[in-house]
């Protein structure tokens, strides 16, 4: 049976008082803020559980952060999420806060059905994950609670948000492509369906300004429909040489079609991806793509709602999360295709 690690553990270990403990972890005063740190590093490291029903009954909050993700983007195809989801779990706990996953159903995001989490005050925080549609983010502006954006935001409604740098690295995977000898290149996704998919075309159409190609309205490809489910993508005639798609599924979609076809990839046609996920190495070739830095957004999110639990007033805008540049196998310079 595993032994429950207990405060009296945590200063045995450190030679210490096990009220020096209490204090440290409790937050009070009457311990150095650099003797405070050791310890809950030790507590960590050890697998001390605080006992947040105590806290909570002590201080009036839950403990608990909500993160919600709508329904969308749950489905096995989006690991992205899932891999956000843990790393705020684990940088919550960390802090003494358990994350709490929700899904937002199309029914209750039409209805603008609020989270029950919410009613039920069962948390103190709210993460929205994923992009949610305007009545709803109107409807969320009623919830007395504190709450962001995560991986996407709305420049009409002043809530604060963590989002990856989108522009830049598009603008940066285009201009890779143009440095290859690219000129005719397409780009990959519905414009009005989330704000990432904008500004990641807004990327790719300010390194095309900046090289004088003209943008092609033929090559603006749409990737998915208005509830956001993926479509079969219409390729163009004449088709450019290079493909800049808003995700790396949608580039492993790309591929596959293109393949189906006949094609090879980079040899007919290069293509890019975005966020460096599982479809990026799963894909043949592998992605070319953005790796976005999902546990500094993550622990950037998490800083930052609890914050805004601690203080009310605490606002930061939008916070971007730099990426870096991933060259794999899907794109080579066009002059040396066959």
């Amino acid at each position: 049976m595993n032994h429950k690690v207990t405060m009296k553990d945590i200063a045995d270990r450190l030679n210490i008082s096990s009220v020096t403990v209490s204090k440290a972890l409790g937050d009070k005063d009457g311990v150095s803020d650099s003797l405070k740190a050791k310890i809950k590093q030790v507590a960590e490291e050890m697998g001390y559980r605080y006992n947040t029903a105590a806290k909570s009954m002590k201080d009036g909050l839950s403990y608990n952060i909500g993160v919600m993700i709508p329904e969308r983007f749950t489905g096995t195809n989006h690991s992205f999420y899932f891999r956000m989801y843990k790393y705020i779990a684990k940088i919550l706990e960390q802090g003494g806060y358990y994350g709490i996953m929700t899904t937002l159903g199309e029914e209750e995001e039409s209805t603008l059905t609020l989270p029950r989490l919410y009613y039920e005050q069962k948390i103190d925080g709210l993460i929205i994950l994923g992009q949610i549609g305007k009545p709803y983010i109107e409807a969320m502006q009623e919830m007395q609670l504190p709450k962001i954006f995560l991986d996407f935001y709305d420049e009409h409604v002043d809530m604060d948000a963590v989002v990856t740098d989108n522009f830049y690295g598009a603008y940066e995977l285009t201009n890779l492509l143009i440095r290859g000898g690219h000129r005719d290149i397409a780009y990959v996704g519905t414009l009005y369906s989330t704000s990432s998919i904008q500004d990641r075309f807004l990327g790719y159409y300010k390194s095309l300004l900046e090289h004088r190609i003209p943008l092609q309205s033929q090559w603006i490809l749409d990737d998915r429909d208005e509830d956001g489910t993926y479509i079969d993508i219409q390729l163009p005639d004449p088709m450019p040489s290079a493909f800049v798609c808003n995700c790396d599924q949608v580039a492993h979609n790309l591929i596959n079609k293109l393949q189906d076809l006949g094609y090879t990839v980079p040899h007919d046609y290069s293509v890019t991806g975005f966020d460096n996920d599982i479809y990026a190495t799963l894909t043949r070739p592998p992605l070319t793509t953005v790796e976005v830095d999902v546990e500094r957004m993550a622990k950037l999110a998490v800083q930052s709602i609890l914050k805004k639990v601690s203080n009310p007033y605490y606002t930061f805008g939008r916070a971007l999360v730099p990426g870096r540049v991933v060259e794999r196998e899907s794109v080579i310079p066009l002059h040396t295709a066959p």
